[in-house]
């Protein structure tokens, strides 16, 4: 189930990190490290940092964006010590890890961790279903993105050992949920639509595309559904358009 997880590092600045994160991955039986754009690797401090953990290394994904680093994900958890303006679904580690471990058995899943001076741009959450917080001192509570890392993936083991296959009832099959990159497709038709129907002034789009995307990913859509919301955006461009 673990190898349906993947860390993602957005934009790491220290080679030494990346090599810390898949130290503390393999500790804790995760291998799949996806790096979106780091400013300096392959690195020989990255090795070093790593401390045995040289295969995870070798077997991680450099992408360029966040986008192609969540291609197949059905559910996105992202990190971050900030609190932001618009309520994000927040859970803690440990609520993290159940909710991870449980989609794994089906699903492809991804924990993203940001930047270490900044974290995760606004931007980039909006791509996340729920936002991750790591409870911590109020009057210091920054912690390096490894330790950051070793916290959540320790709560992922614990989550996996104690697990319990479920049955199935055989009444109906199971319908995937919608992957993130179909998501960001379905995004992009709803946005384009509410401007087509003339809901909202494009100039003037305050804060609903954000508060859309949290509907939906508060929602989670499966292909069904994720299929329907198209064909009903699709006939109402085209009532739009009539008219």
């Amino acid at each position: 189930m673990l190898t349906n997880i993947r860390i993602v590092l957005v934009c790491t600045t220290h080679p030494g990190n990346i090599g810390a994160v898949a130290r503390a991955m393999k500790t804790m039986g995760l291998t799949r490290l996806t790096l979106v754009a780091p400013e300096k690797y392959p690195s020989v401090e990255a090795t070093a940092r790593a401390s045995g953990a040289d295969d995870v290394l070798a077997q991680a994904q450099i992408v360029g964006s966040l986008d192609e680093a969540l291609a197949g994900c059905h559910l996105v958890l992202g990190a971050s010590a900030r609190q932001r303006t618009i309520a994000w679904p927040q859970v803690d580690a440990r609520a993290c890890a159940a909710l991870a471990v449980n989609a794994s058995a089906t699903e492809e899943v991804a924990v993203v961790f940001g930047r270490e001076q900044s974290g995760l741009t606004n931007d980039e959450l909006e791509r996340c279903h729920y936002l991750v917080h790591i409870p911590a001192n109020p009057d210091f509570s920054s912690l390096n993105i490894a330790a950051a890392v070793q916290v959540i993936t320790y709560e992922i083991m614990m989550a996996n050992l104690q697990v319990q296959p479920v049955a199935d009832s055989g009444d109906e099959e199971l319908v995937p949920w919608a992957t993130a990159d179909e998501m960001e497709q379905f995004y992009e038709h709803l946005w384009q639509t509410v401007i087509d129907i003339g809901f909202v002034d494009p100039a003037k789009p305050r804060l609903l595309a954000r508060r859309l995307r949290r509907l939906f990913n508060r929602a989670r859509l499966d292909k069904n559904e994720f299929n329907m919301l198209r064909g009903i955006l699709a006939a109402a461009q085209a009532g739009s358009v009539k008219r």
